[in-house]
């Protein structure tokens, strides 16, 4: 009889995909480090993002979300692969480690679909001269920055599309703060121009856009600038203005986020075009000072409770993890929708996959569009895994378990615990071997990608101002 009800589920989410008239367009825009309590619908007091609050009470709210992992290239790696970072290819933050040439990802599952496919922003797996740049990973194009670390400045000398160089107007490339072209502005309007262009034929608009994280150059003339250049903050000598400018930045993205949705109903195309918005990993504590021990703007402190998630960036607890997740679909999704499902980025690409009917290659991810849907027939991860350089977790309903290093194992329930407080690994044995056990069983040796032209390479690194140490061969 179980058999027969969940065949009947099945057939029923089926369905309701098939009847669909046509497939959905989809804009996934992910914003740099966007911490899970930096926004106005959960109570931050000082960030304005009417936009985004306007957003999540549209469509529905992920309260269970997790980052594919703590930092920016692994975390995009697991989200365009769809595999945890146990086994995908890319496990470093170098800024142009590469995955594979073989490896498929959410665009080249979306092309046979007859998708047309763009990126804009910062793409963080695979660097110029390597076998990871966007255009062999199925991307008709992508503008933007290829290594992260030239993503350091928003005034570089230029960006890249399809792995040439775009020179931008007016700047030297000398300072993270001064020049006539805004890296961002000039990202923003690509995006807009590509959904101009496709808005006759199904699209996958993806938007891993580099505001809020810094550094934190900003035009003098930005009306979002404007609201914040003379808030009387004190974070600290040049912290002061960064901290002003991080607000800024929110609320650009804010704008833009509201320049899109409105140029999807001067299209005719916002009830078939599903958005994502999301964070890239958790927030981190900037510009802290004795009265804001948690960051200025406090990512990971919920102002309701008091309570914060454990760590931020880099870290594998919580704060390193949970991120904002929403997703809006006039047609489809009921407005004002709340969720506790628990997610990982692995999930994205065999979402897309059901929303669009097409074939998904191997993941570590469920799909979680019956949620989306509202339909019966959603699966439950068994458990999820994450590790970062010496760090290890594994996450088993609300058992979870973190190693870092030479340190033995901890254990925590985040029922009861979300702030990782209370270690209780001595308190349930049997939980933690079987917590450990699934770790083991889900590394395998990393198979990395290829280094083609190294200077090539080391060029773009080179744009941002604090010049890094060339790569490690």
């Amino acid at each position: 009889m179980n058999r027969i009800v969940c065949l009947f589920a099945f057939f029923l989410f089926s369905s309701s995909l098939s009847m669909a008239a046509d497939p959905p367009n989809i804009i996934y825009l992910m914003l740099d480090e966007w911490g899970y309590f930096e926004s106005g619908h959960m109570g931050h007091p000082e960030l304005l993002t009417p936009n985004i609050d306007e957003f999540a009470g549209q469509g529905m709210r992920f309260t269970n979300a997790y980052a594919g992992a703590p930092v920016c290239g692994p975390t995009r790696c697991v989200l365009l692969t769809g595999l945890h970072s146990g086994h995908m290819s890319m496990r470093i933050n170098d800024g142009f480690s590469p995955i594979r040439e073989d490896e498929p990802t959410l665009a080249t599952m979306l092309k046979p679909q007859g998708y047309a496919t763009g990126g804009f922003g910062k793409w963080g797996i695979g660097g110029r001269g390597t076998s990871g740049v966007p255009e062999k990973h199925g991307f008709d194009e992508f503008f933007g920055y290829y290594d992260q670390v030239h993503a350091h400045t928003f005034y570089p000398q230029y960006l890249i599309r399809n792995s040439r160089e775009v020179p931008l107007a007016g700047n030297s490339g000398d300072s993270f703060y001064e020049g006539d072209t805004h890296a961002q502005l000039a990202i923003f309007r690509e995006s807009l121009k590509f959904i101009r262009e496709n808005k006759n034929q199904p699209f996958f608009c993806y938007l891993p856009w580099t505001p809020p994280h810094g550094l934190w150059g900003i035009d003098d003339d930005d009306p979002s600038w404007q609201l914040f250049k003379d808030k009387p903050w004190t974070a600290g000598q040049r912290t002061d203005r960064d901290a002003r400018v991080y607000a800024a930045f929110m609320h650009m993205v804010d704008r833009q986020l509201g320049e899109i949705l409105a140029l999807l109903k001067e299209l005719q195309i916002d009830d078939n075009t599903v958005v994502f918005v999301c964070g890239d990993n958790g927030g981190q504590d900037y510009f802290k000072t004795e009265e804001r021990p948690h960051g200025f703007f406090a990512p990971n402190l919920n102002p309701a409770t008091g309570k914060r998630f454990r760590a931020g960036k880099g870290s594998l607890y919580e704060g390193g993890l949970k991120i904002p997740f929403l997703v809006r679909w006039p047609s489809t999704i009921e407005p004002g929708a709340v969720t506790d499902q628990l997610i990982c980025f692995q999930d994205v690409m065999p979402t897309l996959a059901d929303l669009t009917d097409a074939s998904c290659p191997k993941t570590d991810g469920l799909s979680f569009a019956p949620t989306l849907l509202a339909q019966p027939g959603q699966q439950a991860h068994d458990h999820l895994y994450w590790e970062y350089r010496d760090q290890r977790a594994v996450r088993m309903g609300n058992w979870k378990a973190c190693k870092r290093g030479n340190r033995d194992w901890e254990l925590y329930d985040l029922s009861l615990d979300v702030e990782e407080k209370q270690n209780i690994a001595g308190h349930h044995p049997a939980v933690l071997k079987k917590l450990v056990t699934l770790a083991k069983s889900s590394r395998e040796p990393v198979r990395p990608g290829e280094v083609y032209d190294r200077q090539l390479m080391e060029k773009d690194r080179r744009q941002a101002p604090h010049r890094p140490q060339p790569a490690q061969k």
